[in-house]
């Protein structure tokens, strides 16, 4: 029987730390990310999975299961930093076999046997009371509103049902980021960050396209308007959005701008209104727009200084409100405006091949007008949409984590499910070493990158954790796709039918790595950056 050694995995993930760090040193040296591109994505990676398995060390410590997923874990990330290694030490700045001492830990932590013993050693979470409350209640509410109508959805590519938005809004979900003072639930602190990563969780094990994602898109115009919204105009939207009166879309990525959001075209130009109030008419193309039809209003970034085009500087947020579309394309007008202009807003619908239910548009705007007032932060937040917009972003991308490590539960629980219950060569394939190694490595992955989200939680509500936030995505969504693609594996044949859920769950972890930060920018333009820094810092 395998004992747990939380000394011996400290000391392997020292030793991970130890290599990664001369890698970033000998990075910085050579110039940099944007010259080594590949070298830079597989350390943003491996740090990614080395500050996971330090996350981790303390769950370890909380009981024997507990500490056998940590040392599975600290194993896994040492195999697969070898990996990136190999054949590359001297574009790393490593020397041959650097992880040569972690050989007998691997030996024990990576032996088939011991993985496969923890097939259903999923392990407890370890939440306090508080939140056990909060898993038990969006639990419940997945479970029996939205798992039931997840599949309908996606087969049929149908909107998110109205009663899941209303049920949510009486559960409070549209509020947990709107301080307490503006009719919401949060206190601050690192309370409000843990609450929000168990219920995503739990919504997203539900279904990640009419659960998972519907509590983002506000909470991130939320936090624009937290950090630099006028008094005003938080008295005038953030009950609303607590409330699901008004539900949001977020309006940043361009056609030709994905992550490089220095490149926005789209302008707010100044310009007098229907009775010649002051406001701005925005023109350009947004694109990736999720739940901009049934949204009332886009948290939109523009340009609104052209001096300063290519640049972070010169953006501004507006809250754009519009009417209540039709999911498969709509387009609204404005009436005329004393200059003889009116305005015009259409939206396309892009299909897509998982994530469906929010649904995803294309949308034009022409001299499409809003009052000055729906500038965020008005004259003091012209030029400062950058800053506002990454504030919702930071948080975003610990909360799609949050959503990556659902939709791996989800994945979990179908296949072992399956395993249970599907006879080949005379067993069950559970009863096969193969299949219960590969659900012991979903059991522990799933842990790992669930840990890791609180850890990031805390740090987030001290006012920390920028990087880690980006790392916990990096390191969570990738994982997710080798779990629902196991898991659909472990079905055989049936895990390529429609009527099974787990081939739903396999297309939706997919988008996970593209969205809220492309896997390929978040690594080499933040991790990897930010890394460099620390050690120059140091």
């Amino acid at each position: 029987m395998t004992t747990v050694d939380l000394q011996a995995a400290n000391e392997v993930i020292e030793l991970a730390e130890s290599v990664v760090g001369k890698a970033i040193r000998f990075l910085a040296a050579n110039g940099g990310p944007d010259v080594n591109q590949v070298v830079a994505y597989d350390i943003a990676h491996a740090a990614s999975a080395a500050a996971t398995a330090r996350s981790l060390l303390d769950y370890g410590a909380k009981g024997e299961v507990e500490g056998l997923i940590t040392c599975a874990y600290a194993a896994d990330m040492v195999h697969d930093l070898i990996t990136r290694l190999a054949g590359r030490e001297r574009a790393w700045g490593i020397e041959t076999a650097p992880m040569k001492a972690a050989h007998p830990f691997l030996e024990t932590y990576r032996a088939p046997e011991f993985l496969a013993s923890l097939a259903t050693a999923a392990g407890p979470r370890h939440l306090a009371d508080d939140y056990e409350m909060v898993q038990d209640t969006f639990r419940a509410f997945a479970d029996k509103v939205i798992a039931p109508r997840a599949e309908h959805v996606h087969r049929y590519n149908e909107d998110v049902p109205e009663e899941i938005i209303s049920g949510l809004a009486e559960m409070g979900a549209f509020g947990l980021s709107v301080p307490a003072e503006y009719g919401g639930f949060s206190e601050g602190g690192d309370g409000e960050y843990i609450a929000i990563v168990v219920a995503t969780e739990e919504l997203s094990r539900g279904s990640l396209g009419i659960g998972g994602s519907l509590i983002t898109r506000p909470e991130i115009l939320t936090r624009a308007l937290v950090k630099g919204g006028t008094e005003a105009q938080k008295q005038e939207w953030l009950p609303k959005l607590a409330t699901a009166e008004v539900m949001a879309a977020v309006a940043v990525t361009e056609p030709d701008f994905g992550s490089d959001v220095a490149g926005v075209k789209v302008t707010a130009t100044e310009a007098a209104g229907p009775n010649g109030e002051p406001g701005y008419v925005i023109n350009g193309v947004k694109t990736w727009c999720t739940f901009a039809a049934r949204a009332n209003v886009l948290m939109l970034l523009a340009r609104t200084d052209p001096d300063y085009s290519k640049t972070h500087r010169g953006l501004s947020v507006f809250i754009v409100p519009k009417p209540q579309g039709d999911a498969h394309g709509f387009q609204f007008g404005q009436d005329q405006r004393p200059d003889g202009t009116s305005g015009k807003m259409e939206g396309r619908p892009i299909d897509t091949i998982g994530y469906r239910g929010m649904h995803s548009y294309e949308i034009a705007l022409e001299n499409w007008w809003v009052p000055a007032e729906n500038l965020i932060g008005e004259d003091a937040g012209k030029g400062r949409g950058f800053y506002y917009q990454m504030e919702g972003f930071e948080n975003g991308r610990l909360q799609t984590a949050a959503r990556a490590v659902g939709v791996m539960q989800a994945s979990y629980e179908a296949a072992l499910d399956y395993a249970n219950n599907r006879k080949v060569f005379g067993n069950n394939i559970v009863e096969y070493q193969l299949t219960q190694a590969k659900l012991g490595r979903m059991a522990v992955l799933i842990q790992a990158g669930r840990q890791f989200a609180y850890h990031v939680a805390t740090l987030m509500g001290k006012g920390e954790g920028t990087t880690e936030a980006s790392m916990v995505k990096a390191y969570v969504c990738k994982a997710a796709e080798w779990v629902s693609r196991e898991a659909m594996q472990i079905h055989g044949g049936f895990g390529y039918a429609e009527e099974y859920t787990v081939s739903r769950l396999f297309v939706d972890a997919r988008v996970l790595s593209i969205f809220e930060g492309a896997d390929e920018t978040l690594c080499l333009k933040v991790i990897a950056r930010r890394l460099i820094e620390s050690t120059r810092a140091s």
